[in-house]
């Protein structure tokens, strides 16, 4: 059992400062992006249609960006990709303060979803070159962090909606710009390559090869990326099938908003059942991918069996919730340890079609959910976290770890 001292002096400062600035960021962005369809229909008195028709274009341009920005790494540099995209961030949100027009406020928010994704897979990227002998504990880290963020948040989001909207855009500008004034300060002496250190010598992937020949080794992403599109197709179902049926039963919306508390609370006290899962499964990441989409279609299957009653709804949350906390540090992890200098490229790569599983998954269960209410519904859910199994075993396949590695990653995690 590591003291609070040993584990505080685990990390170097510079980390502790990086998940810092992530909690801040996290929690000004959970200012605004709950109250987007409200802020549409109540001040800019559109229809819940056109608030959903927005979001599909911020989620179109999100693809794009994830994409943009895993090229744009090694091209322009991390200092100039994560800084820039912050700060015009922080501009269009402080355009969105300053517009009361329809067409400008849709600009806006696709900026937003563009510039926000052209950032994510850099700051990625640049936790696995940083820090790469403890990549694998500070994303779970950060992922932990950034969801207590936006539980704080959230929390605070409806409260400062009442007294105006325009402190919610005020204050995740100003979070987005202090998160870029931490990395400018932090990487304005240093070059690029101090910047992300010197990749494994084991790691044969080049940034400098050309983005066709880096998408022709399907391998290393294609069906970690699909596997993850189709469990993030599935959550989809929460918005879109959970929500409506727990209200058209007679349950307040209170009880809705409760399995997201519960979803919060599960990834902060959780965090020692899914080390002893991980070090189950040898700390082996391709495993953690299955077991991640098996845990997600247990979820949701269990709903289905028992959706007449709400405690099957928190037994799901709680079990998806475990599935969540397997694959989301998994992935940037599993990029960033196998594939070099690629790192970018790929957590661009996979982030892109992974935004395609939550584009479509709200049109096809809203389909479903008003052709046969929440039994079809789950059904689906449970239809295609079965076939993420299928795919991440597929992944898995091609990349067995030897024995020796992944007992030594074993040990390298427990010190």
């Amino acid at each position: 059992m590591i003291s609070p001292r040993a584990w505080l002096h685990r990390y170097p400062r510079e980390a502790w400062l990086f998940l810092a600035a992530s909690f801040l960021n996290s929690s000004g962005s959970a200012f605004m992006w709950p109250l987007t369809t409200l802020y549409v229909h109540t001040q800019l008195h559109r229809s819940m249609t056109e608030a959903g028709f927005v979001l599909m274009l911020q989620s179109l341009a999100g693809m794009v960006g994830q994409f943009t920005g895993g090229s744009l790494f090694h091209r322009i540099g991390a200092k100039h990709l994560i800084v820039g995209s912050l700060m015009l961030q922080a501009g269009c949100m402080l355009g969105i303060l300053f517009t009361d027009n329809w067409y400008g406020y849709i600009g806006f928010m696709v900026g937003l979803g563009f510039l926000f994704n052209v950032s994510n897979p850099a700051i990625q990227a640049f936790i696995g070159f940083r820090w790469k002998e403890r990549r694998r504990e500070l994303f779970n880290i950060v992922y932990v962090g950034n969801n207590l963020g936006m539980a704080v948040g959230t929390s605070l989001a409806g409260i400062i909606a009442a007294l105006s909207f325009d402190f919610t855009f005020l204050f995740n500008s100003i979070s987005t710009m202090l998160f870029a004034a931490f990395f400018f300060s932090f990487m304005r002496r240093m070059s690029h390559e101090e910047l992300i250190g010197h990749p494994e010598p084991t790691a044969g992937l080049k940034q400098r090869q050309g983005s066709l020949q880096l998408l022709s080794r399907y391998r290393i992403y294609l069906f970690m990326g699909l596997g993850s599109a189709f469990i993030f197709f599935s959550t989809t179902v929460w918005n879109t099938g959970v929500a409506p049926h727990l209200t058209s039963a007679g349950l307040p919306l209170a009880a809705y908003s409760w399995l997201w508390t519960i979803n919060g609370i599960i990834i902060f006290a959780g965090q020692p059942v899914i080390s002893l899962l991980k070090k189950w499964m040898r700390q082996n990441l391709s495993s953690q991918l299955v077991a991640s989409a098996v845990l997600y279609g247990t979820g949701f299957g269990f709903m289905l069996l028992f959706h007449e009653n709400y405690a099957a709804f928190v037994i799901g949350m709680l079990i998806t919730t475990f599935g969540e906390m397997l694959i989301a540090p998994t992935v940037p992890t599993f990029i960033t340890e196998k594939t070099g200098e690629s790192a970018p490229f790929y957590l661009g790569a996979v982030g892109a079609i992974t935004s395609g599983g939550r584009l479509l998954g709200p049109l096809f269960f809203g389909q479903m959910y008003d052709a046969g209410g929440i039994v079809p519904s789950l059904t689906l859910a449970a239809v295609i976290c079965a076939a993420a199994v299928v795919l991440c075993l597929i992944h898995a396949s091609f990349h067995r770890e030897p024995r020796e590695h992944r007992e030594q990653t074993a040990q390298a995690d427990a010190v």
